[in-house]
């Protein structure tokens, strides 16, 4: 995926072009919490254009990202439909701050691609904190409390996407969409 970073930054340039391709990150939907988060809701300082989501594609999406999903293409992408997986262009604007927030699954890990990093844009997952390079991926558990910032005066965009721990045997993957599928069973709903 590091490799093809330049042809994916190629693709994303050209949707930035359209102000409105990218939505807010946390919006006011059932499955998320109802409170403000602290300045984010539907707040577009931090912002995402998705590929994939709630594990199907965003087809309009994917036809303008070629490059970009044949370097996801032999990723082990975690699919537990329809949660899973997510691609997307996580967008922070400058002087941005996502506050401190975890996830809720641990039997994956959220992979950030940084490609559009100005200088002074960091990351923290639980104490360790680092500054986003271009091009140099990194994967994390994100049921650990991390945060962001965009400390420049200009736009960080990162391509964000979720795989399977790779701890996880192939009957561990199973057991794990067997019990989200049992769960959607039993609730007789969708998750949204």
């Amino acid at each position: 995926v590091e490799s093809a970073t330049d042809a994916i930054r190629a693709e994303l340039i050209e949707i930035r072009r359209e102000p409105a391709s990218f939505d807010p990150y946390v919006t006011g939907h059932a499955n998320r919490p109802r409170n403000d988060q602290r300045g984010m809701l539907n707040n577009p300082a931090w912002s995402a254009y998705y590929l994939w989501k709630n594990g199907q594609p965003v087809a309009a999406n994917v036809a303008r990202f070629p490059n970009t999903m044949r370097a996801v293409r032999d990723v082990p992408l975690c699919h537990v439909p329809p949660r899973s997986p997510s691609i997307l262009f996580s967008l922070l604007q400058p002087g941005a701050h996502i506050p401190p927030h975890n996830g809720l699954v641990n039997t994956r890990l959220i992979c950030h691609l940084p490609v559009i990093v100005p200088p002074n844009c960091r990351f923290r997952v639980g104490n360790d904190e680092r500054e986003w390079v271009t091009g140099k991926a990194w994967a994390f558990d994100d049921t650990i409390d991390h945060e962001a910032w965009n400390g420049s005066q200009e736009t960080r965009v990162i391509l964000l996407f979720d795989v399977w721990r790779p701890e996880l045997a192939e009957r561990e993957r199973a057991a794990v969409i067997a019990l989200f599928e049992a769960i959607d069973a039993h609730s007789d709903r969708k998750p949204e």
